[in-house]
């Protein structure tokens, strides 16, 4: 429906419906009244979905429409397990609790209007759904369980808590423990199942690959490139031609080098610096991925779509062919490649004190992995040292520049999180044989201290040109979270000053230097965390908090993220003589939708990456049931509280599995305490576990302490 149309419908029905002579009538009745013929009556449950979302109107488990009253509220379902679960409003701190027998037929995700009702314990805010205005789940990964008759698929995501009935016709010959993609076509009711039809035959569980790819399927993650974009690649040449090199500043001749892991593929950055006599000329050199995605081309548009690459923890999922990403776009040492380049003047306090922005041509002189350098700069290997000597005094200077940058950064308040990843090693099988921290080192944090700096030059740059940008920003934290922070982390006698209104991130960064190296450390350094808010994409330049930066975008990495590659293709229409007022409104048109598509494809790549660990982490640790591990406690809920082991695996102990006490859990303090002897489990507390079970369907680990002889008798008083 026209959308001038659709307001003209909605401010006609609200006219009657707000009336005070009109009854809830259902939509036939409402069709009749408006004229409607029967065959467009969709338009007409279009504009009463739209109102419905809008939280104006309400309708009844009968199907009558009436005015919204104050106790009907609009939100996403989020299901549990084990049936029950919450309606999140936006904007809202407190979501809403939904009893299994008040879910009806609502899915996790999806669009809900929900009445308040009154709660039992008194506590928090109780509702109803009462209609689902729209269903967000609309295919479903899981086990398929034949009958005689029929079939069910069981979702692997535990938050869609009912099983899907799938008719034996419908089941496309899916076997018992087949992993398969079921198409909802009937949502059901509170007392029926929804229904479903088999799409795909993933594979079987136990099939090498099946686990993985069950993750792809269910996150809706492309995974093959479409045959317009394949067409477009047998276009694109395998070398840079000299008509593409033409007018470009030429930095051929400068000692130039990439520093990556050792199985990166696609190297998009590249980095020269020299010493002159009262400043440092740094160049952060980014591979020209726009020479060859054009606006608008099958290429762009499939790269719009997945948003950013996916690193799972067996394979990589492009948002570029290969062919760009791994060829000539792809920094490779010893040929020439297209670069858009930041060059920068800095000076010896760590400030930038003038700045080019240019299309250029480079040649790498030597692609450099991080454990090499590390191997040079930290461990002064005779063997490295002597390979690269010719690159040696410029990775001194590099490491020289980086701790003025860090020094800068950190003297304004920017918070350095000290988390290690997790590097897991799977055989070719796909099955895990190692898992263990990957901590940063001098050569990662050279790289990212000259990312950093580029990314908030060239922002700060477009911010005063008043153009139409892309910006990474992340918001202050709710002053809410940062009292509740402050008064945890009072019992461990630290403290922040905050205010009603905002804390600065000054603060936080000043906390983490206080708990390094003590045994709180992990604790207070992950509740901070998760005090704060998510980053994202935005078109308005509001600041990014953590890095305690005015100005901040994404720029170094256009191969793997689209919002990096949207700016520079306007960096560069800026460069060829300015943007035009038409090509102004084209991208103020645009940019808001592509930077809200590109945030919620970050969140989705997020997850699988999260998820797929999580996978690999209780596989590995169902070859280890029954090992015994000193952790440290990380979390505690209560149900049991979560154990981290050194090399990164997090497990449950559960509450009922400590057996010398009955144990409550104290939420001011974050503990579990004995009822009889008032034993203690804090956060940041090393304990012994064994490893007792796996659960690789809901990436569960369990663990059950393992008590010393002096921890017994401790406990026994």
């Amino acid at each position: 429906m026209e959308k001038h149309l659709m307001e003209d419908r909605k401010k006609i029905l609200m006219d009657i419906i707000e009336s005070p002579e009109y009854v809830p009538m259902k939509i036939k009745e409402l069709a009749i009244i408006l004229n409607i013929p029967k065959e467009d009556r969709h338009e007409l449950e279009e504009v009463l979905t739209e109102l419905l979302s809008e939280g104006k109107i309400s309708v009844s488990k009968r199907g009558k429409y009436g005015k919204s009253s104050g106790n009907i509220l609009i939100g996403t379902f989020e299901g549990n397990a084990k049936g029950f679960g919450f309606v999140v409003i936006e904007g809202e701190n407190e979501d809403i609790f939904i009893p299994e027998n008040a879910a009806g037929c609502a899915m996790h995700g999806d669009r809900v209007q929900v009445v308040l009702r009154s709660s039992k314990s008194g506590r928090r805010r109780e509702g109803e759904i009462i209609k689902v205005i729209e269903h967000n789940v609309k295919e479903v990964v899981g086990i398929y369980q034949k009958s005689k008759n029929f079939g069910f698929v069981v979702p692997d995501n535990t938050k869609l808590s009912r099983d899907i009935f799938i008719p034996i016709e419908k089941s496309k010959g899916a076997v018992n423990g087949h992993k398969v993609v079921a198409v909802i076509t009937d949502y059901g009711s509170k007392d029926r199942k929804p229904e479903g039809t088999v799409k795909e035959i993933i594979g079987h569980v136990n099939d090498p690959g099946t686990d993985i790819m069950s993750v792809i399927k269910s996150m809706n993650l492309p995974m093959e490139f479409p045959d317009d974009v394949l067409n477009q690649l047998d276009k694109i040449p395998d070398e840079v031609s000299a008509k593409d090199m033409s007018g470009r500043l030429d930095c051929r001749d400068w000692q130039t080098v990439t520093i990556d892991g050792e199985d990166a593929k696609d190297l998009d950055d590249a980095i020269s610096l020299r010493k002159e006599k009262d400043k440092y000329v740094l160049g952060v050199h980014i591979a020209d991925v726009t020479n060859y995605v054009k606006e608008g081309s099958p290429l762009d548009k499939e790269a719009v779509k997945r948003g950013t690459s996916v690193y799972l923890v067996d394979r990589v999922i492009p948002m570029l062919p290969h062919k760009l990403s791994n060829g000539i776009c792809s920094l490779n040492q010893g040929v020439d490649r297209l670069a858009l380049s930041c060059i920068m003047e800095i000076n010896f306090s760590g400030k930038v004190i003038g700045h080019r922005i240019a299309e250029t041509v480079i040649k790498v002189d030597r692609r450099m992995s991080y454990t090499s350098v590390k191997k040079i700069l930290e461990d002064n290997d005779e063997k490295e040292i002597n390979e690269y000597k010719e690159l040696v005094p410029m990775f001194k200077l590099m490491e020289e520049l980086s701790v003025l940058i860090r020094e800068k950064r950190m003297k304004r308040g920017a918070i350095d999180f000290e988390f290690p990843e997790s590097k897991i090693i799977l055989d070719e099988k796909g099955k895990p044989i190692d898992i263990k921290p990957y901590n940063r080192n001098t050569a990662t944090k050279i790289i990212e201290d000259f990312m950093l700096i580029a990314n908030e030059t060239i922002a700060e740059d477009y911010f005063w040109q008043e153009l139409p940008f892309v910006y990474r920003t992340h918001d202050n934290p709710d002053s809410e979270k940062m009292i509740k922070l402050g008064l945890f982390i009072s019992n461990f006698g630290y403290g922040i000053k905050t205010t009603q209104e905002e804390i600065h991130p000054k603060e936080l960064q000043k906390l983490l230097v206080k708990i390094e190296g003590t045994p709180e450390e992990a604790l207070i350094s992950r509740l901070t965390l998760r005090s704060m808010k998510q980053a994202k994409y935005t078109t308005v330049c509001s600041g990014h908090f953590g890095l305690a930066a005015s100005y901040y975008c994404h720029f170094t990495s256009p191969i793997r993220r689209y919002p990096d590659l949207q700016i520079h293709r306007i960096i560069k229409e800026n460069l060829r003589g300015g943007i035009s007022e038409k090509r102004i409104k084209h991208y103020n048109s645009i940019l808001p939708g592509i930077a809200e598509l590109c945030s919620s494809n970050e969140r989705r790549a997020d997850e699988a990456e999260r998820d797929t660990d999580k996978l690999k982490m209780t596989e590995y640790m169902s070859q280890h049931i029954g090992d015994v591990y000193e952790g440290v406690v990380s979390g505690i809920t209560n149900w049991g509280m979560y154990v981290e082991l050194p090399n990164t695996i997090e497990g449950m102990v559960r509450i009922t599995s400590i057996e010398d006490d009955y144990y409550y859990y104290d939420e001011e303090k974050y503990e579990l305490v004995g009822e009889a002897s008032q034993r203690k489990f804090k956060l940041g507390q090393k304990v012994k576990v064994e490893v007792v079970k796996t659960d690789k369907l809901l990436r569960q680990i369990d663990f059950e302490l393992v008590e010393e002889e002096s921890e017994r008798n401790l406990s026994d008083g």
